[in-house]
């Protein structure tokens, strides 16, 4: 799963019929270290019900279209809203005995 913040909202006029009903979100990918953009935003479908500027993780590829229970055509969906996570560096860090 990948990090990222929900910047805006894609309306369409015309879609094709799988994804009516679908809200789709552009967000932005981020890094979990520290959270700052990673590439350049994207359309993902909300599976959850995500809100303006909330930290989510999203999945892509087959993983975007069965988080739906009808499998619509999606390359991105937002799975979850992120309350807070915590990143950890134990490359450098000496076990203590």
């Amino acid at each position: 799963m990948k990090l990222a913040r929900v910047v805006g909202r894609v309306f369409c006029a015309r879609q094709d019929a799988g994804i009516d009903g679908k809200t789709l979100l552009l967000i932005q990918p981020l890094r979990w270290e520290d959270e700052s953009p990673l590439g350049d935003p994207i359309v993902a479908a909300d599976a959850v019900g995500a809100g303006a500027s909330e930290k989510v993780f999203w999945v892509a590829a087959r993983d975007a279209a069965v988080a739906f229970p009808d499998a619509p055509p999606v390359d991105a969906a937002i799975v979850g809203i992120v309350d807070g996570h915590q990143v950890r560096d134990f490359r450098n860090q000496k076990e203590a005995l």
